[in-house]
């Protein structure tokens, strides 16, 4: 039998194969494999094996799977037998190591070392108390340097975070736990909340670095390759693919705690350039976390990125992303406790029960009648579109057109349902990210009715603005504070401005609203989302009331130290953007006494009912699965529009014009 002995050079990062090459080369199978697989060069009677980025143990277990299936024997030299000892070495280390932070994700914690993490965050964290769980998710976070947190939106995961990190960060510099700095990669709504959380935690505000659209290319540059950073980066998802060597070389030069915000943003799993970006990272973090309050919004192949961005070298999940997609499929329970179980040692989740914040108020909605002419515009709209919807097929989604045409006829009689003078622009003009058929812009044919569409604003307060005024008025009598939710930018601008005309000074904070470049002092002159909302929390703020989106501003934003009052004038079947916009104001921190106070302003007989009934049946849904599922996976829980959204609206409209 043909031998093959294998060292490993370590300085040159290189398998050698000796003995027998040439009866390797020549066996046809064993050479293809080789050649296929292993890229080899053969010099001086050797075969050379780079091992480049990959670990040497799998090159070499490779090598020795290629050798015994192709009949040939094989001996490890010493320097390659030191790496198999090593890796079984590093891999009982590693068991060790997940056993215990399974441990301390169970509260099972060594009592010594938790009181000296205590003491630790006591002492550096100067501004801020952690409330039990926090402080134990901040030190599971801290043993384990890379860590993911699916606490729900409020349980306060910035200053679990902040906790961490202030441990870390006051170790010895010869620890090998050491933390430099932190680099926060999440969307530009986050920036403003990581920074005003670290002067709120550490009681001075922060030396911070926003590398945002408006900072030149080559400041960037220069900045990641210069020998002081910040203490806090902060980095949107979509800026990492073009500084992704300049980041590199930032976090191979500093140590640094990389922190994934609102992570799912970056859950493609099919190779996208965010995604690839940010497992690139992965490679040279010192500590490496992730945080959002939905890990899998639509199956639990989005967390496969999550898990390789922590333990980039470590299968912790046991499953492929293949796997996780038909485990989605299926719901095959075994597996799913299987992997749960695999990766119960590396996320901890902090439920909204958990967090004991005094129950919020939902008011009976307030239905309004609408004026005679919108009653008139909406009757032709939503005849005309339910009509199409009860056609053949109309509730079947499953295309790409069809959907896309039933989400621009649902949202045509949203607007017919709040301002018609909307059904005159295009929808492009409402979401400037979504595509929709053309026939989304010819569907008003009737003269009459598109002249009262043209006219409607000069003739007729929309009913909903009225109403609004009305709840603001008694919400600002009793010295309260006001968050008020809107679909639609016309409908943020418009009200504005109805408001104001009534005394009424507003804020607007949507997609537009702009975010500081640098730090909170940037620019005295424009007012950006971060010093609206830092206004917001003054006592003597002079505007009282809030206008907001929920698709822009329903996560990262806090509102709860000063409101505890949302009205929602208008919503969509986003369950999620719904949800996440309550709890802007009903989060951890609230005093045992607050009452929170949710008011839903509706359009009689109109898709508002629809909406309002099917995001009752979705949130608690939301509410029963964040609860109960260790891992909450929604599957599309949270859509705009489903088929069974369609179905209803349909239900309410013959119901509706039978009783008429």
């Amino acid at each position: 039998m043909a031998s093959i002995s294998i060292d490993f050079d370590s300085a040159k990062n290189e398998i050698h194969l000796l003995g027998d090459i040439t009866a390797l080369q020549k066996n046809r199978f064993a050479w293809r494999y080789a050649k296929d697989y292993l890229h080899p060069n053969v010099a001086d009677n050797c075969i050379i094996i780079s091992v480049g980025d990959s670990e040497p143990f799998a090159v070499l277990s490779n090598i020795s799977s290629m050798l015994t299936k192709y009949g040939f024997s094989e001996s490890q030299g010493e320097s390659s037998e030191k790496v198999i000892q090593d890796y079984y070495e590093e891999e009982r280390r590693f068991a060790e190591f997940s056993k215990k932070a399974l441990h301390i994700r169970n509260n099972e914690c060594d009592t010594d070392e938790f009181e000296m993490f205590t003491q630790s965050v006591a002492e550096n964290l100067t501004a801020r108390s952690l409330y039990p769980l926090q402080l134990l998710s901040a030190y599971h976070m801290a043993f384990s340097q890379n860590a993911c947190n699916f606490s729900v939106p409020g349980a306060g995961k910035t200053s679990i975070v902040y906790g961490a990190y202030a441990y870390l960060h006051n170790l010895p510099a010869e620890n090998p736990k050491h933390v430099d700095c932190l680099l926060i990669v999440g969307p530009l709504s986050s920036f403003g909340p990581w920074e005003l959380e670290y002067e709120e935690c550490f009681g001075r505000k922060p030396v911070s670095k926003r590398l945002v659209g408006g900072v030149n290319r080559n400041d960037k540059q220069d900045y990641l390759i210069s020998k002081y950073p910040a203490e806090l980066t902060l980095i949107s998802y979509a800026s990492l693919p073009s500084l992704q060597r300049e980041i590199g070389f930032f976090l191979r030069t500093n140590k640094v705690m990389v922190v994934l915000d609102e992570a799912h943003k970056a859950k493609n799993s099919s190779g996208g350039i965010i995604a690839q970006a940010v497992l690139e990272m992965s490679k040279y973090s010192k500590s490496r976390i992730v945080l959002t309050g939905t890990p899998a919004p639509n199956g639990y192949e989005d967390i496969y990125n999550m898990f390789k961005f922590i333990w980039p070298n470590k299968n912790v999940m046991g499953f492929e992303v293949n796997q996780l997609r038909d485990i989605t499929i299926t719901g095959d329970q075994a597996r799913v406790s299987r992997l749960i179980d695999n990766i119960s040692p590396y996320f901890i989740r902090i439920r909204k029960s958990d967090l004991n914040i005094p129950p919020a108020t939902v008011h009976p909605p307030i239905y309004v009648p609408m004026g005679s002419r919108q009653q008139r515009i909406y009757d032709f709209v939503e005849k005309k579109y339910m009509d199409e919807f009860m056609a053949d097929g109309a509730t079947d989604t499953s295309s790409r057109f069809k959907a896309a045409l039933a989400q621009a006829r649902t949202i045509r009689l949203m607007q017919a349902a709040s301002n018609p003078a909307m059904l005159k622009a295009p929808l492009h003009d409402f979401f400037e990210d979504e595509e929709f058929p053309i026939e989304a812009y010819q569907a008003i044919d009737d003269s009459d009715v598109l002249k009262s569409i043209l006219d409607y604003e000069a003739n007729e307060v929309p009913a909903k603005y009225v109403a609004a005024k009305q709840l603001v008025d008694d919400i600002l009598a009793s010295n309260g504070k006001v968050v008020i939710w809107a679909t639609f930018i016309h409908t943020i601008h418009d009200l504005k401005q109805y408001l104001e005309s009534q005394g009424i000074p507003c804020q607007e904070l949507y997609g537009a609203t702009p975010v500081e470049r640098e730090s909170l002092d940037d620019d005295e002159f424009i007012f950006t989302r971060e010093k609206i909302v830092k206004a917001f929390q003054h006592p003597d703020c002079p505007f009282k009331a809030i206008i907001a989106n929920p698709f822009a501003v329903a996560e990262s934003i806090s509102l709860h130290k000063a409101c505890h009052n949302a009205i929602y004038i208008e919503r969509s079947f986003n369950a999620a953007h719904f949800v996440q916009s309550k709890d802007r104001i009903h989060r951890y921190g609230l005093e045992p006494n607050t009452v929170t106070n949710y008011y839903y302003i509706l359009s009689r007989d109109t898709v508002d009912e629809t909406i309002d009934t099917r995001l009752a049946e979705k949130e608690r849904r939301m509410t029963d699965i964040m609860e109960n599922m260790p891992v909450p996976l929604f599957d599309n829980i949270s859509e705009n529009l489903g088929d069974e959204d369609i179905k209803a609206l349909i239900r309410d409209y013959v119901r509706r014009t039978k009783k008429s």
